[in-house]
């Protein structure tokens, strides 16, 4: 007999399948509260449009950013209170260091306060003025913190990664001949390393195959080129393997993780992401020499080499987070929660990139707002008018996070201009999902309605953090 559709269905029956439940139950909540629409109006043109300087008690659901913002578990908790805040020796950095070399398997671990510690300690000390640093698609602080050190960075990422539309399983994959041609023109002494990011997070949340990294790392080694990982959000990537690479269904995550690691010479986390911590980061590396030269530099920027800016409590709650971040269940249900609204999006008929990734839900703004001039800033735009219409906070991954090309001075564009839904580790419900997916519809069924934006404040690095806009108006369109 089949169900009415009028019918009340469950999150599984919805999706034809059985349903899930998150392998957690809520033993303190926080209160949120939902401002009036004349209340987000002043709140979001005092911002200057921008969706990051908008003050967290005027936000309903925070979908900024999955960075610092997941919760932490009964055992991290319990964990600060073991913190050993000694300024030298912390007993809290023996333990995160011989979790961080278990888990990943490198053998020199350095703290830093967050993950653009790292970036800065490694750009530092492996690139040479003029050299050239291929990765898989840019992200925002990695770039800045490479050209400040002098390198260039190039693209080497494969084209379907630049197509929303693409069905690709891994658009997080390096273009081994992309990478072979800048070999070829500029020599394998002017590239300092190959920028290796695990889960791509411009590209949407896409992976990278273990095969690609495997070959990767034999292409390297022909040359000499070492390959530094950005192992931010791994665990995720190594899910996405699990589930799509032949011959991985059977092996545990953290297995996957530790061989993927094993493919590259070291690797920066910003523990705030997978290690379900609010704060804190690390640089790892096999190279003695390296290692001891970060570990001098560290002192110089973050602290000494045995807490690096991060407080012993810190140290020890990272520590449960990373063994936590590795567990069956946890992975599935984070991915299956980020899927869900996904799935919802697609139903209706509403462009994002596919396939789903890992951390995030990214609207494509290009065909939300096929009328806007990319620099009119329809990412930007949509992350406001998300806002406006129901206090969700989203941001901006499109131009406007692209910034400008250091030589030239003019914009870059990319060919993606997208708007991120970042879903938090372990803080919102299912019910939560359903209120953003009605807020992203009723958004984009006004959105012919959408003029665009102006940038009238740009500060001069990293300006989607700080930048101000205001709304085109009708005359000047």
């Amino acid at each position: 007999m089949e169900m009415d559709q009028d019918f009340p269905r469950t999150m599984g029956q919805q999706f034809g399948r059985r349903s899930w439940a998150e392998p957690w139950k809520i033993k303190m909540v926080e209160p949120l509260r939902i401002i009036s629409r004349a209340e987000r109006e002043a709140a979001l043109k005092a911002a200057g449009y921008n969706t990051f300087l908008l003050r967290s008690e005027d936000v309903y659901i925070d979908l900024l950013t999955d960075s610092g913002t997941n919760a932490m578990s009964d055992r991290q908790w319990a964990a600060l209170m073991m913190g050993d805040e000694a300024y030298a020796g912390s007993r809290s950095f023996y333990r995160l260091e011989a979790t961080v070399q278990q888990t990943y398997g490198y053998r020199h671990v350095i703290p830093t306060h967050q993950g653009r510690g790292a970036e800065h300690l490694i750009s530092r000390i492996a690139i040479q003025p003029g050299q050239y640093v291929p990765g898989n698609m840019y992200f925002t602080t990695t770039r800045l913190h490479q050209e400040l050190a002098g390198g260039i960075f190039v693209d080497v990422i494969i084209d379907e990664a630049h197509d929303p539309l693409s069905q690709h399983p891994f658009k997080g994959n390096v273009d081994l001949d992309k990478l072979q041609m800048l070999i070829n023109r500029v020599g394998a002494r002017q590239i300092a390393y190959v920028s290796l990011a695990g889960t791509v997070n411009m590209a949407g949340g896409q992976p990278v195959s273990m095969a690609n990294a495997r070959a990767l790392r034999e292409l390297c080694d022909r040359y000499g080129i070492r390959i530094f990982l950005d192992a931010t959000r791994l665990v995720e990537n190594a899910f996405f393997i699990k589930e799509r690479e032949p011959g991985y269904d059977s092996r545990t995550i953290a297995e996957i993780v530790r061989e993927f690691c094993r493919y590259t010479d070291g690797a920066w986390m910003s523990a705030k992401k997978d290690s379900l911590v609010n704060i804190g980061g690390w640089l790892a590396l096999n190279d003695d020499q390296l290692a001891d030269e970060a570990r001098n530099l560290v002192v110089v920027y973050e602290g000494l080499h045995t807490y690096g800016g991060m407080a012993g409590r810190d140290m020890e709650a990272l520590a449960v987070g990373i063994e936590e971040s590795l567990q069956e269940d946890y992975i599935r249900a984070r991915i299956g929660q980020v899927r869900y609204l996904g799935e919802l999006l697609l139903d209706w008929n509403i462009p994002i990139v596919v396939p789903i990734g890992g951390h995030a839900i990214f609207l494509d703004a290009r065909r939300f707002y096929p009328h806007l001039a990319q620099d009119l800033f329809p990412a930007q735009t949509l992350a406001a008018e998300l806002y406006l219409d129901s206090g969700v906070r989203a941001m901006e991954r499109g131009i406007a996070s692209a910034g400008r090309d250091p030589k030239t001075g003019q914009h870059h564009y990319p060919k993606l201009e997208l708007t991120r839904l970042t879903i938090p580790r372990r803080v919102y419900t299912q019910a939560h999902m359903d209120v953003v997916a009605e807020a992203v519809k009723a958004v984009y069924d006004q959105r012919e309605q959408a003029r665009g934006l102006r940038m009238v404040y740009e500060p001069r690095y990293l300006r989607f953090f700080q930048a101000r806009f205001e709304p085109i108006s009708e005359q000047v369109r």
